[in-house]
């Protein structure tokens, strides 16, 4: 709900994350083409989703990241990216997330509004 969207997400794996415990993935370049139409996700912690991901370009330019404790990786705003779900049995996937607003973004109070009522309901 920022506009313009100047903001940096920061992810800290605190556990190794890999395939089996629902690694991060981002869409490259994904940034440069605005936001795209979301949806309600139903995941908990995560409230929306881009409802037609999964394109093939999505998919052509997805890259999965493997981490180990301690490291950060950082992205756009507008980039797609998304967690595979943890598969493994035994295993967490603790992060910790952070994000920076640059100084020239503006709270949409409008959209964050509309956004907080879809969420209510």
């Amino acid at each position: 709900m920022l506009d313009p969207m100047s903001a940096v997400t920061f992810w800290v794996a605190l556990e190794e994350v890999d395939k089996d415990n629902g690694w991060v993935s981002y869409v490259k370049g994904s940034h440069l083409n605005g936001v795209r139409a979301h949806g309600k996700s139903g995941t908990i912690g995560f409230s929306q989703e881009i409802v037609d991901f999964g394109t093939a370009s999505d998919l052509e330019n997805e890259e999965f990241i493997a981490t180990k404790p301690g490291d950060v990786l950082v992205h756009h705003a507008l980039t797609i990216h998304r967690a595979a779900p943890n598969s493994s049995l035994d295993r967490s996937r603790k992060a910790m997330g952070l994000i920076y607003f640059g100084a020239s973004a503006k709270e949409d109070l409008v959209a964050k509004k509309a956004y907080t009522a879809s969420l209510n309901k």
